[in-house]
């Protein structure tokens, strides 16, 4: 079942979006990720940073999802200007309604504005939800290889 789209507002983060935003993370994760998040809002509302790519859903009020993200200009040995998505979260209450799309596509209107010519994300292998709505947004498998150590 689809929202009324009268009642749904994408805006940008706030500081006052913390505690929905740490709950609906919980949801996924099963552990409060408070520190992340606390420093994730601290760059997102850094006056330096006015790309704005971080953005809540609110629902009649409420908020029921984010999606947060950054832009690259020249990071990483890429020449053009890419975004990553960083996060996002839907509330399960309202988790296949179309808000996650919502806010995919209000972040693509964002980067596509500053630039942007590529928006990458990391998703674990066996996240079939997350590879599936990652899909039909229209994300494939990158040229680009995720590297990592095991640093323990």
């Amino acid at each position: 079942m689809k929202v009324e789209t009268e009642k749904l507002t994408i805006r940008v983060m706030k500081e006052s979006d913390l505690d929905d935003i740490i709950r609906i993370d919980a949801e996924y994760m099963g552990q409060r990720r408070e520190e992340y998040y606390r420093r994730l809002l601290k760059e997102i509302l850094n006056s330096d940073y006015r790309i704005i790519t971080s953005l809540v859903a609110e629902y009649d009020g409420k908020v029921v999802g984010f999606i947060a993200g950054t832009i690259f200009h020249g990071e990483f040995g890429i020449p053009e200007s890419v975004a990553y998505i960083t996060t996002i979260g839907v509330d399960r209450k309202f988790s296949g309604r179309g808000i996650g799309k919502e806010l995919f596509n209000q972040f693509i209107t964002n980067a596509r504005a500053a630039g942007v010519e590529k928006i990458y994300t990391i998703v674990e292998w066996t996240n079939w939800n997350m590879l599936k709505f990652f899909s039909r947004a229209g994300f494939k498998p990158s040229t680009s290889l995720n590297l990592e150590v095991d640093v323990r």
